[in-house]
C-alpha cells in the first residue's frame, strides 16, 4: 500500500544558470520521486528526495530480462506564471497499459499524479520561461529483484524525474528529413510495440544511424508482416493531410504507440472542421498520393515535437518532396491550437490542463 511521501532534505541547484539551448533531455531538476515494489508489500516507501544515481545488483532483472516502462509528459509555465500539466491522467494510463504488456504490477493512478504534482510544485523553478520551452515529466519502472531466472520479478522501482527542455527537434518547428526503412522493423502487432518499454527504442537505433549518415533525421517504420503498411514514424504517430482538408493516420494495431499528442490532435481537427480517419495505410497508396498532389502535407506527432512536418521521405534511394520542403498550414494551425491551451494561451474547453499554482 502507497502511503504520505516523505520529503527529504536537497541542496537546490540554480535554474537561472541553465544554458539558453536547453536541449531535450540534457538537464535535470535538484529532486526525484522514488517508490518501491515487493509481492508482499505492495508499493512502499513512497519519498521524495535528491536527485542521485540508482544502486542495483548487476544479477538485477531489468538488466537480463529487460523489464523496464516509462512515459513521458511536459509541465508548461503559463504567462500569469502559474504551471499547466497537460493530460497527465491519460500519461498515468498509457504507463499502466505498458507495465501490463511487460508483466509488470500497475501504480495507483491518483497516487501517480499526486507524486507529478507534488514533485513539480518542490521543483516549480525549473519550468523554464522561454518560448516553447517545458519541464519533461519522466516516470520509469523498473524490475529491480536479483534473479537470473526468465519469470516475473518480485521487486520493483518506481521514479519520477524532471527535465527542463527545449523541443524534441533543434529547428523548433521546422521541417524534417524522414528515411523509410525497409530492412528494419520496429515492433509487431502482438508484440510490445503499444508499450514504452526501451526494447522498442533500442531495436531502432541500428537503422536511425543510417538516416543519419544519409542526412536523414527520423526514420519511417513499416509494419514488420508485410512491410507495407505505415506504423509510425520515429517514436512518434504520423499523419497524411489530404487536400488541406482531411487527416488520415495509422490505426493502432497493437503495434503503434497509444500517442496522447495523437489523440488530442484528433480532437482538435474535427473541431476546426477537419475530416480524420484511422485506418490502416499502405505505403505504395502514401507514394502514389504524394506524387498526385493528393497528400499535401505529412507530419509526425508526439509530447517531444508536439508536431514535427515532414519535408522530404527518403526511399529506395529516391527523395520524395513534400509540400515544397516546408511546414504546411495545417500542421501550423494544429501546433498552435494545441500548443495555446499547454500553455494557457487559449481556453480550454476539453478539461485536458490542470493549472497548478506554485
Amino acid at each position: 500500500m502507497t502511503s504520505k511521501i516523505l520529503i527529504e532534505a536537497v541542496t537546490e541547484g540554480d535554474p537561472t544558470q541553465l544554458p539558453t539551448e536547453l536541449g531535450f533531455g540534457v538537464h535535470f531538476t535538484d529532486r526525484m520521486f522514488s517508490q518501491r515494489y515487493s509481492v508482499e508489500r505492495g508499493w512502499f516507501d513512497p519519498t521524495i528526495g535528491p536527485y542521485r544515481p540508482l544502486t542495483l545488483d548487476p544479477a538485477a532483472q531489468v538488466f537480463h530480462n529487460g523489464q523496464m516502462v516509462f512515459d513521458g509528459t511536459k509541465a508548461y509555465r503559463r504567462d500569469d506564471g502559474r504551471v499547466n500539466l497537460f493530460r497527465v491522467e491519460r500519461n498515468t494510463a498509457r504507463f499502466n497499459l505498458s507495465a501490463q504488456r511487460m508483466g509488470m504490477p500497475t501504480v495507483p493512478a491518483e497516487f501517480h499524479l499526486q507524486a507529478i504534482e507534488q514533485l513539480i510544485s518542490l521543483e516549480h523553478r525549473w519550468v523554464p520561461r522561454q518560448a516553447n520551452t517545458a519541464l519533461y515529466i519522466r516516470p520509469v519502472m523498473i524490475a529491480t529483484e536479483k534473479a537470473l531466472a526468465v519469470r516475473a520479478p518480485r521487486e520493483f522501482l518506481h521514479y519520477i524525474i524532471l527535465s527542463p527542455v527545449s523541443p524534441y527537434f533543434a529547428g523548433g518547428f521546422a521541417a524534417v528529413a524522414v528515411y523509410v526503412s525497409d530492412d528494419y522493423v520496429r515492433a509487431v502487432r502482438g508484440g510490445t510495440g503499444e508499450a514504452k518499454t526501451p526494447g522498442n527504442y533500442a531495436g531502432s537505433i541500428a537503422a536511425t544511424e543510417i538516416a543519419l549518415a544519409k542526412g536523414y533525421q527520423q526514420v519511417l517504420w513499416l509494419d514488420a508482416v508485410e512491410r507495407r503498411y505505415v506504423d509510425e514514424v520515429g517514436a512518434m504517430n504520423i499523419a497524411f493531410v489530404y487536400e488541406g482538408k482531411h487527416l488520415r493516420t495509422p490505426a493502432l494495431s497493437g503495434a503503434i504507440l497509444h500517442g496522447v499528442t495523437r489523440e488530442s490532435l484528433l480532437v482538435l481537427a474535427r473541431d476546426l472542421g477537419y475530416t480524420t480517419s484511422e485506418e490502416r495505410v499502405d505505403f505504395a497508396e502514401v507514394l502514389a498520393d504524394i506524387r498526385g498532389g493528393r497528400i499535401t502535407e505529412v507530419f509526425g506527432m508526439g509530447t517531444g515535437a508536439v508536431i514535427a512536418p515532414v519535408a522530404r521521405l527518403g526511399y529506395l534511394g529516391q527523395d520524395i518532396a513534400i509540400n515544397g520542403g516546408e511546414p504546411g498550414p495545417v500542421a501550423r494551425q494544429l501546433f498552435d491550437e494545441l500548443t495555446g491551451i499547454q500553455y494557457g494561451r487559449r481556453p480550454d474547453p476539453y478539461g485536458w490542463t490542470r493549472t497548478l499554482s506554485v
